[in-house]
């Protein structure tokens, strides 16, 4: 059987934490996918999140998840929103694997019935967040790549 992983992010900036994720994602199933989210938190629009994965990981297929709900939570009727917005957006797909360093990762699991591989939740091995390099992206700069770090300089001057 066939091993398909995914994960869905903002990737607000896309980091090393998140690069390693994928790398996990990529050495241990036979195709992965990527669901990029819109999002507000960083004024970089999603076609340009999207270029800093593609530069990096051409062989994987991206989603874009556009006008996602805006209800979040890890309440029954957030994820029952959540996951059926995910499941339209992934229709086509038949993933085994949710990887994911967040605690929504069960959830996401759990409702699709498929494996939750958990990656770094605690940030042991990739210490960084997206919210820590938004605050301070000089001080943070060795956790993103140069192509973002670039990007990132250009447009929040």
């Amino acid at each position: 059987m066939e091993k398909i992983g995914f994960t869905i992010g903002k990737f607000a900036p896309f980091h090393k934490g998140h690069q390693f994720l994928i790398e996990t994602g990529l050495k241990e199933m036979d195709k992965f996918f990527i669901v990029l989210y819109e999002t507000n938190v960083l004024d970089i629009d999603i076609n340009t999140r999207a270029k800093w994965i593609n530069k990096l990981y051409p062989q994987i297929k991206i989603y874009f998840a556009k006008n996602p709900p805006e209800q979040y939570g890890l309440d029954d009727q957030s994820v029952k929103i959540q996951m059926e917005y995910l499941i339209k957006i992934i229709k086509n797909e038949k993933p085994t694997h949710f990887y994911s360093s967040e605690p929504y990762g069960k959830y996401v699991s759990k409702y699709l019935g498929i494996v939750d591989r958990q990656v770094d939740l605690k940030r042991k091995t990739i210490p960084i967040n997206g919210t820590l390099i938004r605050q301070d992206i000089e001080s943070n700069k060795e956790w993103i790549s140069d192509i973002v770090y670039k990007d990132l300089q250009n447009f929040l001057k």
